[in-house]
């Protein structure tokens, strides 16, 4: 398919591998642990920070290729948006006094005042 030489293959799998992809793996694993303290909310850009505090030195695109290879993904729209989400419906006391307040007998109605009392000045 690709034209290659079985021998050409072969000789390529048992070629160590490059000091670049061993750093990579390396890296990969640090920005994995990373990734995961912050509990996968962090970006590439807070992971290179991370990186560089820790003594690290690697460009921020390298750590998104590494992430994104790794299939890392920082956390986006987790905030809840505004709006009803359902639930129950409130409920409301039936309104036995309705708006009837003078009464003939003591202890027939209670009533109170639930709003915000003012300050004297």
């Amino acid at each position: 398919m690709m034209q290659v030489h079985p021998s050409g293959y072969y000789a390529w799998l048992q070629r160590p591998q490059s000091l670049r992809t061993i750093d990579d793996q390396r890296l990969t694993g640090i920005i994995t642990e990373a990734w995961q303290e912050s509990g996968g909310v962090y970006d590439y850009r807070k992971i290179n920070d991370d990186l560089r505090d820790m003594g690290e030195q690697c460009g921020k695109h390298r750590v998104a290729r590494l992430m994104r290879f790794a299939g890392l993904r920082s956390q986006t729209g987790y905030r809840r948006r505004r709006g009803f989400y359902g639930g129950k419906a409130t409920v409301t006391a039936p309104n036995h006094l309705a708006r009837q307040f003078n009464v003939d007998t003591p202890n027939q109605v209670w009533v109170t005042d639930i709003s915000v009392p003012q300050q004297a000045a």
